[in-house]
């Protein structure tokens, strides 16, 4: 749920129109949750979840065959996996054979997380991965959207975790 809210605030930063909301299935505590995050151009108007989306990211690489969790994803959507395993490690490659392998990518995030945060919290780290992977929000705006939300000393732990993740897709040397 935070990070479809930090994303939404990092695409409204930027201008674009934006939505973020959760969807629980069991109201129960360590339960799955999906969060859906709208970004358009234009005014949003449905309230609807997302069955198409044009993006996934996948938090807990444990439910990826628990739950049909590419359902609906775009031919040509994007795809972030939290794991330090190859997308053939984790057992993928057919279930996403035909995609643009450019893609698709995993990132330690929770490792990630815990080397610059102190903590396992993924959500902000795999935002960085996503930025680097579509192109289409800076991982700047991520940053303004944490120092918004969080103190100052806590935004910039996580906005190094961000940059971290994000020039591991990117294969950038990390300034720090």
């Amino acid at each position: 749920m935070t990070a479809a809210e930090l994303l939404s605030l990092a695409a409204f930063e930027e201008g674009h129109h934006v939505q973020a909301f959760p969807s629980f299935g069991s109201e129960r505590t360590g339960a799955p949750v999906v969060s859906y995050c709208r970004i358009s151009e234009g005014e949003i108007r449905t309230r609807e979840p997302v069955l198409a989306p044009d993006a996934l990211i996948i938090q807990d690489s444990t439910l990826l065959f628990s739950a049909d969790v590419f359902a609906g994803l775009k031919p040509d959507g994007y795809v972030v996996i939290n794991s330090s395993k190859t997308i053939e490690e984790l057992g993928l490659s057919d279930l996403l054979e035909g995609r643009d392998p450019a893609r698709i990518v995993t990132v330690p995030a929770t490792d990630i997380a815990r080397e610059h945060i102190g903590r396992p919290l993924p959500n902000v780290v795999l935002l960085g991965a996503l930025a680097a992977l579509t192109g289409r929000f800076k991982v700047d705006s991520i940053a303004h959207a944490l120092r918004r939300k969080f103190p100052e000393k806590l935004a910039a732990a996580n906005t190094t975790a961000a940059r971290a993740a994000y020039a591991l897709v990117m294969k950038e040397p990390i300034d720090a």
